[in-house]
């Protein structure tokens, strides 16, 4: 997959590390940001788009081409990646 893969995370989030673990196991190319480290205006914002997604806000958010994952789901993050 060409595609860089989009992922809101949480730093301190278990699921999270193991979705960017995932990643980084398997040469994904990500754009990652935890949002718990944004302040002020910038996070609002962030969590503004992460519920455009995930309504529920949760994390990790993966969007893989046209896939919403919520959750570190190795399955289906293995089947949108087509690994």
């Amino acid at each position: 997959m060409s595609d860089t893969v989009r992922m809101y995370t949480l730093s301190t989030c278990s699921h999270c590390k193991a979705a960017k673990q995932f990643m980084k196991d398997h040469a994904v190319t990500t754009l990652c940001t935890d949002v718990d480290l944004l302040t002020g205006d910038e996070r609002k914002a962030m969590i503004e788009e992460v519920k455009k997604f995930n309504p529920a806000c949760s994390f990790p958010t993966i969007l893989i081409g046209g896939r919403i994952i919520v959750g570190f789901n190795e399955q289906a993050i293995r089947e949108a990646l087509g690994i």
